[in-house]
């Protein structure tokens, strides 16, 4: 029997288990899960996944079917399960003004849902539609507005969610994230419940 609760799935892409993302992601997940979501986690740490060597011949396949990549490892079955979801919490650190390199090599073998032949001048992506919502978190050691201002983490994490067909309905971001001390704020725990309940709710 298929369920009729929205599928909610968290992605991490920290190094750091229990770190500031990890609980953010949690945090965000379980609000989504009080409001009648079934959610899931997936580690991006966890899963061996090799690096795009740019080959594009994911990209020469035709369909709207994302295109299948010639590296053998966890990857397609990462995606078939990201496919099943109906929305995502997509969290990454800061590293060297952008997202961290584990979530940027999983970002670049997303281009699979891409389509650009060689013949064509610019890339497309196989399925224009944006069905599925997306949460956005992140952490620096900087304060929240200087660092969301001077890196381009943001940019980065809306552009793989637009690839999983997802559009942001809002970000949470931990300024002064102390490793030590990954526990969130009650302001940063009340806006991570009130963005869990509205990844629930209908309509983007």
């Amino acid at each position: 029997m298929t369920s009729t609760h929205p599928r909610v799935v968290g992605i991490v892409g920290s190094y750091r288990p229990h770190g500031t993302i990890d609980t953010a992601v949690s945090a965000v997940l379980a609000a989504a899960a009080e409001a009648g979501a079934e959610t899931a986690t997936i580690y991006l740490q966890d899963h061996p996944i090799e690096f795009c060597t740019n080959c594009r011949a994911c990209l020469q396949q035709p369909g709207h079917q994302r295109g299948e990549c010639c590296r053998q490892d966890e990857m397609a079955d990462l995606l078939d399960q990201l496919e099943q979801a109906d929305a995502y919490v997509i969290g990454a650190p800061v590293n060297f003004g952008n997202v961290n390199a584990l979530t940027q090599r999983f970002l670049e073998r997303c281009v699979v849902y891409g389509y650009w032949p060689w013949h064509q001048p610019a890339p497309t992506m196989r399925n224009e539609a944006i069905t599925k919502k997306a949460v956005l978190i992140s952490a620096s050691a900087a304060p929240g507005v200087i660092a969301q201002r001077l890196t381009s983490v943001v940019k980065t994490l809306k552009q793989l969610a637009r690839m999983l067909s997802a559009k942001s309905i809002g970000t949470l971001w931990i300024g002064l994230a102390d490793p030590q001390h990954p526990e969130l704020s009650p302001r940063r725990q009340r806006q991570a419940r009130r963005l869990g309940q509205q990844l629930v709710a209908s309509g983007l």
